[in-house]
């Protein structure tokens, strides 16, 4: 069953004002209680004087009221006497300027002296409430890679440790410059310790070491975290450790799944209407409005399942939009039922917590015109009614459910029960695509976002797979790009036992970010028995076309100039290029194509894999889990759902009102 949380600041808050919220939380249906991750100051007001009272009081008021706590560990807020003492923590921006102390992720967490400060106050906070009753999980840190500044620092900790990563990854420096190509443009080097950081120069910097950079940053990120997953296990057993990840661009600052082999629980932080103002780019301004109190309909849904597939199966939305948020461009009010709506839709796919941000909305300070449940002098808003009717009706829907998992059953199997559709996430090709786009407009969010939101139109229910894993028992597997191939990456493409669908740029490069000699797709030729030896971008306006059951589609970004060996010529262009190429059970799309060509091809292909497509009509969309069938619509219009004949209402009506969902059980 999913359960409903909130994240709260006592320390915010007057004492005697504690009780009386946890009394209202429990009233309102919240079972968990997140603290205490902006805390370090109050904990530690100065080297080495602790202050437990206010926190030890805190957790006694919550765990009387029978709230279970997840324990923020503070490291994302150094206090000032940290930084007085120890300048040298805080983050360098590419310019080598030093960042400086009056936010939040001031520090550089590749320098050694903070990651000992790191493990002394976190091991000074799990001694204490390491075993406490209430206590059921960690978070570490707060949403790696937000602001930018403590993942990609340029601070001299980082260049030196860069310079370790190099030599350990290339042991001589002759095979650093082959990888390289420093032969080019005279950038050889002699020696490791002659290698800087790539940061601005007068042109580009080798596409090579770009990519290593980012390599080694998020290795940084794993080594930082183990720091605290090595004292929490150790004074803190039985209880989970997590982090909060984040959405969309900001998230491809490293790579998750590396990060999230080390915790127990992915959680993420979901605010639907930010990402709809802010970094959906391909949404055009009537798409802004008609999104902008609901958010899109499959952005929060795509990291549900991307954030599962880190979580090895297991999953919470840590911080849950419960009105207007602070920091968007723009910051409407959710259209009433939404605040409902989107905590409903993170259990159909699997949440097994919805955790809102946050209980009280703070009078003063950066976040003051951030929403919570409750307005600034403690009564209810209106995210706090309907965060109470979400409580509810997870609890009539977890009646109905025919599988409760257990959470170690779900790490040894993280795709979901009833998904016959995989799309590999590659944080690798977001870099690649990142430092050489070639057309300023491939993004590589944007690409994979669009097969996604297609698919999702269909009625599919879908599993986000790393790179590299196995893919065999899906239907249909769809690889939006893929360009940088390894062994491990074609061996798993060869595990794909019915249809693949790869589309442009996969095998562009090897893993040194260079063209294969005989031109991609390199090692994957056998796969998709094709040669691309050019490729172009297109400005917009320039398309190229092709001709798809009668009806005329242009596409537009990109293009591979596919040239078929093995492979067979499925869709051609007008102008004679192939489009769509098949070799055994591989299609290869040569082009970025236009939403509505990739609608109506992806709906032919579903059929051909058999799969159980329900073409959903604009803003409906149904996902399935633990036996139930979820039609959630987003929608500023009541629409009927198309429900199975023989499938009982568990929850909601035929016809769904607007930002409103029906729940059925599978007659499957």
């Amino acid at each position: 069953m999913t359960q409903i949380g909130v994240c709260y600041y006592p320390e915010h808050w007057p004492r005697e004002r504690w009780a009386q919220d946890a009394a209202q939380m429990v009233q309102l249906g919240i079972t968990w209680v997140r603290i205490g991750e902006f805390a370090w100051s109050c904990l530690e007001p100065e080297p080495g004087r602790y202050e437990w009272a206010w926190l030890d009081e805190a957790m006694e008021i919550l765990a009387k009221a029978g709230l279970k706590i997840v324990l923020g560990t503070p490291t994302a807020t150094p206090p000032k006497w940290l930084i007085d003492r120890h300048p040298d923590i805080l983050p360098v921006d590419p310019y080598g300027r030093r960042l400086g102390f009056g936010s939040r992720r001031h520090y550089c967490l590749s320098n050694q002296t903070y990651r000992q400060a790191c493990a002394q106050i976190v091991t000074a906070i799990a001694t204490r409430y390491g075993e406490h009753p209430a206590l059921a999980g960690w978070q570490i840190d707060n949403e790696y890679g937000c602001h930018g500044g403590a993942d990609h620092t340029y601070a001299p900790a980082v260049r030196d440790g860069f310079r370790r990563w190099l030599k350990v990854r290339y042991q001589t420096i002759d095979a650093l410059n082959q990888a390289w190509g420093t032969v080019f443009w005279s950038m050889t080097y002699n020696d490791f310790d002659q290698i800087d950081l790539p940061a601005p120069t007068v042109a580009e910097t080798a596409p090579a070491h770009r990519l290593d950079f980012y390599r080694f940053t998020s290795q940084e990120v794993v080594d930082f975290q183990k720091v605290q997953v090595d004292v929490l296990r150790t004074h803190s057993p039985g209880r989970f450790i997590s982090h909060n990840f984040m959405g969309f661009s900001p998230s491809v600052r490293f790579d998750h799944y590396p990060v999230g082999k080390d915790i127990d629980v992915a959680t993420w932080d979901s605010y639907p209407l930010g990402f709809a103002e802010m970094w959906l780019d391909e949404l055009s301004d009537e798409a802004r409005i008609e999104y902008a109190r609901t958010g899109h309909p499959d952005a929060a849904a795509m990291h549900h399942d991307l954030y599962r597939a880190v979580g090895r199966g297991r999953f919470w939305i840590m911080e849950q939009q419960p009105g207007p948020v602070n920091w968007a461009r723009w910051n409407p009010a959710p259209a009433p039922g939404m605040v409902r709506l989107w905590a409903m839709e993170a259990a159909a796919h699997g949440a097994e917590v919805v955790s809102y941000f946050r209980w009280r909305q703070v009078p003063f300070a950066q976040e003051h015109m951030h929403a919570g449940l409750l307005y600034r002098d403690g009564t209810r808003a209106p995210g706090g009614d309907e965060a109470q009717q979400a409580a509810r009706d997870l609890a009539i829907l977890a009646a109905h459910e025919t599988n409760h998992d257990r959470a170690d059953d779900r790490v040894k199997n993280a795709r979901a029960e009833v998904a016959e559709v995989a799309m590999v996430f590659d944080y690798q090709a977001a870099w690649v695509t990142a430092i050489a786009p070639h057309g300023q407009d491939f993004r590589y969010f944007e690409l994979f976002f669009l097969f996604y939101n297609n698919l999702r139109s269909l009625g599919l229910s879908i599993d986000i797979i790393p790179p590299g894993e196995d893919l065999s028992g899906y239907a249909l597997v769809v690889i939006p790009t893929m360009p940088l191939i390894d062994e491990a990456r074609v061996r798993a493409l060869s595990s794909a036992e019915h249809i693949l669908i790869l589309g442009p740029r996969t095998g562009a490069y090897d893993p040194n970010f260079s063209i294969p000699t005989n031109g991609a797709p390199g090692a994957l030729y056998d796969l998709m028995g094709v040669r691309v030896r050019r490729c172009e971008s297109m400005r917009p306006g320039l398309t190229r076309r092709a001709v798809y059951q009668n009806t005329t589609y242009d596409f537009h970004r990109w293009t591979d100039f596919a040239e078929p060996g093995a492979a067979d010529i499925e869709l051609i262009f007008t102008d004679g290029r192939p489009a769509i190429t098949r070799h055994k059970q591989c299609l290869y799309l040569t082009a970025w194509p236009a939403p509505d060509f990739a609608r109506a091809w992806l709906l032919d292909v579903a059929r051909q894999a058999g799969l159980d497509v329900q073409v959903l009509a604009g803003s409906l969309r149904r996902r399935r889990r633990n036996g139930l069938i979820y039609y959630l619509n987003y929608g500023a219009q009541p629409v009927k759902a198309p429900i199975p004949a023989g499938a009982d209402i568990v929850l909601g009506a035929p016809t769904i009102p607007p930002h409103d969902l029906t729940v059925v059980k599978d007659p499957a």
